[in-house]
């Protein structure tokens, strides 16, 4: 596989050194049978500016000061989907209790703990959030960074399965006939949270494939 993928770009330094179009090479390529993602990953190795041979990309690199910044996005975004969810469902059995179960008046410890969480994790996502969209203006090679794809990846995969798991509940509860409003507004919530954080993490993935 490594030798392949050198003889690709080998193969495209080669060309564009003769003077031939990126199309060209992209069309030729395909006609030999390279998937589109190889061949666009081996033309992006070299910048599309004017000069007698080709000039290389600037290449993502792996720093600590990088994976410290996604490590603590991604955590503290975990944290605040949690326990909004946990919020949410509290909030939810206090709008419909059981009347098996005894609750007090005031705020119960879930409460207050989520609250909590919230208002420090949330706002850690967002600065980290912006701190990192900022660097990427800057430097967009940013975006191909691989703690960044890697944890990108892990998010969609976690909210994947937490929709999947979602559904799977909605679907039982339907079926042994306990689809109550109480229910019903829980696999709501948690639905709502997954599909928001799968769907933009999707999109930013989405917009990696556009940038050039």
């Amino acid at each position: 596989m490594a030798s392949s993928t050198q003889d690709l770009e080998q193969f495209v330094r080669t060309a564009l050194e003769k003077g031939a179009k990126r199309d060209q090479i992209d069309k030729a390529l395909a006609d030999a049978g390279w998937a589109p993602e190889q061949t666009r990953s081996a033309l992006s190795a070299y910048a599309d500016v004017n000069f007698v041979v080709p000039v290389p990309q600037p290449r993502p690199y792996l720093s600590a000061r990088d994976a410290f910044l996604y490590l603590v996005m991604f955590t503290t975004l975990y944290m605040s989907a949690f326990h909004l969810g946990s919020l949410l469902f509290e909030l939810i059995n206090r709008a419909f209790p059981d009347p098996a179960q005894f609750r007090s008046g005031g705020l119960s410890t879930s409460i207050r703990w989520s609250v909590a969480s919230l208002l420090v994790a949330f706002p850690v996502f967002l600065s980290m959030s912006i701190k990192i969209g900022h660097d990427v203006a800057r430097q967009p090679v940013l975006r191909q960074s691989v703690v960044r794809r890697w944890l990108t990846y892990l998010t969609l995969f976690v909210a994947a399965v937490s929709l999947i798991i979602d559904l799977i509940i909605l679907v039982d509860g339907v079926l042994g006939g306990e689809a109550t409003a109480r229910f019903m507004l829980k696999v709501l919530v948690a639905g709502v949270i997954a599909v928001v954080v799968f769907g933009y993490y999707l999109w930013d993935l989405r917009q990696d494939e556009r940038t050039p």
